[in-house]
């Protein structure tokens, strides 16, 4: 199982320094989550309840990213997530497979169709499509990643040959987000290369019945497909969970084949650095140096 510390809502002039304290700490990569602009008043709820306020620090992804690679060697990069359709295909193309090249392919696009209506209308695109319009916008992404070239004649998006480089050494993996017990969701994600449900777990050594059976159904999908190459499963532990055992994590690993887990081992962004490490090198001691 690989172990990735989230970074979110983390003050931008800490970054590098936690992505030297989590490299030097076992952590195989760290994740963030991606929010453009958020509504000051009235807006949808988040899907897992999450308390989400506009004052929330949401640094970009990719911009901080590049700090963090600049300053490691090993620590790889995860979008959790990286809200596809409200851009357009050829600028994510374009920054992702930069992001690639200079990271040496330590860049993950863990992507989803997003939930904030009100950004999607601040931002100028359609929230009903955005499902379709993301299919067709990785399509449109690997086309280009693929050799620097795409062409793509499609219901949102249609052009002629188009040349983008420089065209990462190869394609950029993509994990896909959202709830297990979509249809549109499971189908998407069996096509790619992971699949992250947008929940957190709150028990170390078990899923919830409802995320088994949406990664059941994507192990049918790929058999069907004949897709039988790795594939990742990602859940995110839940915050508040403040004692590990390396054992629940095996038994996650061995029994639901979980590969990769996202933590959060300190529940309150503001306290003191220092006071956030004890809680990020206690995981690590206690769980990430057993496996």
């Amino acid at each position: 199982m690989k172990f990735w510390l989230f970074l979110s809502n983390e003050p931008p002039e800490t970054l590098q320094a936690h992505a030297r304290m989590a490299e030097e700490h076992g952590y195989y990569g760290v994740a963030m989550a991606d929010h453009v602009a958020i509504p000051a008043g009235d807006r949808t709820e988040h899907p897992t309840k999450f308390p989400i306020v506009a004052e929330h620090v949401y640094s970009d992804q990719l911009i901080s990213f590049a700090w963090m690679a600049a300053v490691t060697m090993r620590l790889r990069f995860l979008t959790y997530i990286y809200v596809v359709p409200m851009r357009d295909p050829f600028t994510v193309a374009k920054q992702f497979g930069t992001a690639a090249l200079l990271t040496s392919d330590r860049v993950i696009l863990g992507t989803g169709v997003g939930w904030l209506r009100e950004e999607f209308d601040a931002l100028g695109h359609d929230f009903a499509t955005r499902g379709k319009r993301m299919d067709e916008m990785l399509d449109v992404m690997h086309d280009f990643w693929d050799d620097g070239y795409a062409e793509h004649h499609g219901k949102h998006y249609d052009f002629a040959r188009m040349g983008m480089f420089p065209a990462p050494r190869r394609r950029v993996p993509v994990w896909v987000g959202g709830q297990p017990s979509a249809p549109a969701v499971t189908r998407r994600a069996a096509k790619h290369d992971g699949f992250m449900p947008i929940r957190a777990i709150d028990q170390l050594d078990r899923l919830d019945e409802e995320t088994r059976a949406g990664f059941a159904v994507i192990d049918q999908l790929r058999r069907a497909q004949g897709l039988n190459g790795p594939y990742h499963r990602c859940v995110g532990l839940n915050r508040a969970i403040k004692s590990w055992e390396a054992g629940d994590a095996r038994r996650l690993a061995e029994v639901d084949g979980v590969t990769d887990l996202v933590v959060w081992p300190w529940s309150d962004p503001s306290l003191p650095f220092d006071e956030k490490w004890r809680a990020g090198t206690a995981f690590a001691e206690q769980v990430i140096r057993q496996f």
